[in-house]
């Protein structure tokens, strides 16, 4: 139903019948809002092909799409500006053919290439925080639109489970745990293991400072406090398989990996695959190998291997250590491969990565394409920005960083505030309040997360993202309860076919063309993997809404097919609402 192909064919024919000239394409832009029109074609790029008054030639055109375009009822002409009204019949046909359908907008599952998006990939050794919020969202959201817009979609996250890092949690539970458990000290496990990182860094810090007491250099006595060189003696027993260092590790990775679940599940993530950093921080090595046979990498004397990228305006990179060793870009190098061998289907990768990483992934993309790789051709860095607190707020068990846990617990809170003011709940139990708290204050963390360009950096502000007014994730959602309401209100079967041959209402027409728009967002959306595309559409479309409720009688109507179409118009929106809400990962609440 879509009118634009119809009309650039039209617009083409008038002008070739008129003129007896060829233009190459049509530019069209909405009609604005001064204007009577519902789309508006642009005649100044055809004056390079026709000699005429660019008014003459709107009028000219106008007359012929009136008269052989049956979807146009009307045109006006300003400056160069064809304003074409569409027919009612059009729109009441078009909402007919989508009015039924419980995936509108959504595109065939699996119709394009099978896509692996990567998100999350935390550090075992503390909880998930708030940076790791915006990546899971981002990372989440953006799967599922792929998903909508026809790809297959795997989700995975590569878990950072070695390294120095996780070898200072588990020395300092060693040395000041007493045997402490998740049970035994009542903390959730991921916490418990935070406890301990930190822990080793108060107690590294005080070694420092004793040394630099006794006349050490910082610089050195950084270098040589006892507990980092025994959590590096640590890492070398772990790297060589020692059994007691190996099982400490298994026990503190377990407790890390269920406080992560607990998390997700809370947060409304899932994964289809994990990697792990263990299994692939020796992959990679053989491709060098084979890239060095390539003439892709080079060897220099020290016997270290390189990439030289400086004809694509970067510079050397290194690929393996003059020790053989590998460096993180050659893991990243190793995984990619790995992860097609294991899904041989994909042909394109999202990294969700923060934006401090920008040259890591120009770089392993360049490699990726120059080892000879198809699909690297269509890898892309999610790139996004900071989030900021306002300072002062939600201090967490750490004092540095927010974690994810206490900011979940945070927004419930925050919402079941601002519900309780606004005195909305009255017949609610208090489980149903709980319930609605959390979908509430979930819902506006994820919204104002989400509605921001991913590569801009975010002001977080609680109470202002629970606001039941603006750009919000609570206003959306109390718009969708609203049609809910709507809906158990009326007094007849919302699903039966009407004769579609009114007048519409200004109001009623404004928002059958926002509908429309659906379809185009989700797939605009997917070409630049951006959640905010979809949540700035869904707050315009329940602007719309808003505006047609206020000034339409809808169950008050007295015409009952009116009335009933009114009605089926408000469910097509809660629809959407839901539809493009599950794809930011929000629920809606049935009553608010």
């Amino acid at each position: 139903m879509d009118l634009q192909p119809l009309l650039v064919e039209k617009v083409k024919q008038a002008v070739a019948k008129l003129y007896g000239v060829e233009v190459p394409s049509v530019e069209f832009q909405p009609t604005r809002k001064d204007f009577e029109g519902d789309i508006t074609v642009v005649i100044f790029p055809m004056l390079r092909y026709v000699k005429d008054n660019p008014v003459e030639i709107g009028t000219k055109i106008g007359e012929y799409l009136q008269e052989h375009v049956a979807e146009i009822s009307k045109y006006n002409v300003v400056k160069g500006f064809l304003n074409l009204v569409v027919s009612d019949v059009y729109y009441l046909n078009f909402f007919n053919t989508i009015k039924d359908k419980a995936a509108y907008g959504f595109a065939m599952p699996n119709s394009k290439d099978a896509i692996m998006v990567e998100y999350s990939s935390p550090n075992t050794n503390k909880p998930l925080h708030l940076g790791h919020i915006r990546n899971n969202l981002l990372g989440y959201s953006v799967a599922e639109i792929l998903k909508a817009s026809g790809h297959k979609v795997y989700k995975t996250q590569i878990v950072n489970d070695r390294g120095i890092h996780i070898c200072k949690s588990m020395l300092a539970w060693q040395r000041f745990g007493n045997g402490e458990t998740p049970e035994s000290s009542g903390l959730k496990s991921d916490h418990l293991v935070g406890k301990y990182y930190v822990a080793f860094d108060k107690a590294y810090k005080a070694e420092i400072e004793e040394l630099v007491a006794e006349g050490k250099d910082k610089k050195e006595a950084e270098k040589t406090a006892p507990i980092l060189l025994e959590a590096q003696t640590m890492l070398r027993k772990w790297e060589a398989g020692e059994e007691e260092v190996v099982k400490l590790w298994k026990l503190m990775n377990g407790w890390v990996y269920e406080g992560f679940d607990t998390t997700y599940n809370n947060l409304g993530v899932d994964f289809d695959k994990l990697y792990y950093e263990s299994d692939t921080y020796l992959l990679g090595k053989d491709v060098v190998d084979e890239g060095l046979q390539k003439g892709v990498f080079f060897r220099k004397d020290d016997g270290s291997v390189w990439i030289d990228l400086s004809d694509e305006g970067l510079d050397e990179k290194i690929v393996l250590r003059a020790d053989g060793t590998a460096v993180y870009m050659t893991q990243d190098i190793g995984t990619a491969i790995q992860r097609v061998t294991d899904f041989p289907d994909v042909n394109g990768m999202v990294y969700t990565v923060g934006n401090e990483q920008d040259y890591h992934f120009k770089v392993l993309f360049l490699i990726l394409k120059k080892l000879g790789y198809s699909w690297a051709e269509q890898l892309y860095h999610l790139s996004y920005g900071m989030v900021d607190l306002p300072s002062g707020k939600m201090k967490s068990r750490e004092g540095t960083v927010v974690d994810a846990d206490d900011l979940i617990q945070n927004m419930e809170e925050t919402a079941g505030e601002i519900s309780k003011e606004l005195g909305k709940l009255d017949g609610y139990s208090d489980e149903e309040k709980q319930k609605l708290y959390r979908t509430i204050g979930l819902g506006a963390l994820k919204y104002y997360i989400l509605k921001v360009d991913p590569k801009k950096r975010i002001l977080f502000n609680p109470e202002e993202s629970v606001d039941f007014q603006g750009n919000t994730g609570p206003f959306i959602q109390y718009t969708y309860a609203r049609i809910q309401s709507i809906l158990r209100k009326a007094d007849f079967d919302v699903s039966t076919a009407l004769d579609m041959t009114f007048e519409l209402h200004e109001k009623e027409k404004e928002l059958l063309k926002q509908i429309q728009l659906f379809p185009e967002t989700l797939q605009l959306a997917a070409e630049n993997y951006s959640p905010a595309l979809i949540a700035n559409y869904v707050y315009d479309l329940v602007k719309e809404f808003n505006s047609f409720y206020q000034q339409v009688t809808i169950l008050g109507e007295s015409d009952s097919v009116k009335k009933q179409f009114r009605v089926q118009l408000s469910k097509k929106v809660g629809e959407i609402i839901q539809s493009a809400f599950k794809l930011l990962g929000i629920n809606v609440p049935e009553r608010m």
